[in-house]
């Protein structure tokens, strides 16, 4: 079963062409991801006790339908990949739109960055299991992490 949020757009979610902005659709995406994490003990204050922080290295949006103002949307999230330490992560969110037709698909590659140092970090033992518990895609794939010279 995917994680997933239902939403109420809003007025500052659109364009002068009356559908929805192309950054909203990447806006619903990055909140489904905190409340993923926030749901699974990893608030934002969790975050900076622990000095580390996701960030992106990739974002690929695909928008497929329309959402016009007043639609209320669904944003479902499911991991397409990771590493072995849970270092890398890539992510496919799908936006579909109040008909339940797939609006847009989101995918995001990332990783984990030590809020001091400013470098690449591998995260804490817990996250293994935060990570075990999120619905895969069917073309799920675990990320190769390359070897230092």
């Amino acid at each position: 079963m995917k994680f997933e949020v239902n939403f109420n757009t809003k007025w500052s979610d659109f364009d002068p062409n009356r559908h929805m902005r192309h950054t909203a659709y990447n806006d619903y995406a990055a909140e489904v991801r905190v409340r993923f994490f926030q749901e699974h003990g990893l608030s934002i204050n969790e975050f900076a006790k622990l000095n580390i922080g996701p960030i992106l290295f990739k974002e690929e949006t695909s928008f497929l339908k329309e959402i016009h103002i007043g639609e209320n949307i669904n944003v479902q999230m499911e991991l397409e990949g990771v590493s072995k330490g849970i270092e890398r992560w890539r992510f496919n969110h799908q936006i579909f739109n109040k008909d339940g037709v797939l609006a847009a698909e989101i995918k995001v590659y990332g990783a984990w960055i030590d809020l001091y140092k400013r470098k690449l970090t591998t995260p804490p033992v817990e996250f293994v299991k935060i990570f075990a518990d999120l619905p895969k895609t069917e073309n799920f794939k675990e990320i190769p992490l390359k070897s230092a010279k």
